[in-house]
């Protein structure tokens, strides 16, 4: 991918927001994205599927407390593509 190239699986406004979050952090729970998106499971599932069906997002399942966590990450394809996405964006509004 180019350094600022438009990623259309990125851009749609929750997957833009997961990968923020992602971005900043080494790795999410589950639960705490889809409260911060206030999204149902199943919405948010379908865009980490997506995600990870482009080698974006890592998805490890993690025993916590006698019960199952999915944490998430991004993959290093997955930040290179976050990251030209951002500046087709910035190159877009002029910055």
């Amino acid at each position: 991918m180019t350094e600022h190239e438009f990623n259309t699986t990125i851009h749609a406004p929750n997957r833009l927001q997961i990968c923020a979050t992602l971005a900043a952090n080494s790795s999410v729970e589950f639960l705490t994205l889809k409260q911060q998106l206030d999204v149902s499971d199943s919405a948010l599932s379908k865009h980490i599927k997506t995600l990870e069906d482009a080698g974006y997002v890592v998805v490890e399942k993690k025993a916590s407390s006698g019960r199952q966590r999915t944490w998430l990450s991004l993959s290093k394809a997955g930040l290179e593509a976050f990251e030209g996405h951002v500046g087709a964006l910035k190159a877009i509004v002029g910055q």
